[in-house]
């Protein structure tokens, strides 16, 4: 679970978002703009970012605050995960990325297997939906949901990415080092639960 400053930091942003959003008085204006203030000072004063950074990541979004969507591609072959390394931390992951405009969920699944790792897929079957900020991951200014979505190769060949500097296929116990800011163990066991018994429901939450 995550740290209860960073629950608050995130309730803050998302009350004055929605004020600066809705409210038309300027002294609410002016009120609604220094929560949003005090939300970036409680996460500057705790990671050590500078405000700055913060103001543009976090707190630069407008209308009503939404949780943003993650989207992973699980890909098995021969009893093995396909996974990819990410140059801005050296972790393994499964592609994926940010939901995109546009595109279904099942869309941007095969397009992140190809750009991360060069194969074409096609996407089969709805793993799980989880809330990220009840599972293991460091703490994150966004509230996100993570989708992971199994896909099966239809052809391609591993290529690294823009993104990613490494592609490979790796078993249950043999599992690399994780960036686990993008997924964690407990999450690659449950997915691989869906290798053992493809009639395993979807999990959320």
């Amino acid at each position: 679970m995550e740290p209860k400053w960073l629950e608050w930091a995130k309730q803050l942003q998302s009350i004055a978002q929605a004020g600066l959003t809705y409210s038309k008085d300027v002294y609410d204006l002016e009120r609604f703009e220094m929560v949003r203030n005090i939300s970036i000072e409680i996460l500057s004063q705790q990671t050590s970012i500078d405000k700055t950074v913060i103001k543009e990541l976090f707190a630069n979004e407008t209308g009503y605050a939404t949780p943003k969507v993650d989207i992973r591609s699980v890909v098995f072959k021969d009893n093995k995960i396909l996974m990819v390394r990410e140059k801005d931390d050296g972790g393994w992951s499964l592609p994926g990325g940010w939901g995109d405009i546009g595109l279904s969920p099942s869309e941007v699944a095969v397009k992140e297997v190809q750009e991360e790792s060069g194969f074409d897929v096609r996407a089969i079957k709805l793993i799980g939906v989880l809330d990220k900020k009840c599972h293991p991951h460091p703490p994150s200014p966004y509230h996100v949901y993570k989708m992971f979505i199994q896909c099966e190769i239809i052809g391609g060949n591993p290529i690294e990415g823009i993104e990613t500097s490494d592609v490979g296929f790796f078993a249950e116990n043999e599992l690399p080092s994780l960036s686990v800011e993008r997924n964690t163990e407990s999450q690659l066991q449950l997915v691989f639960k869906h290798l053992h018994n493809p009639q395993e429901p979807v999990f959320f939450d």
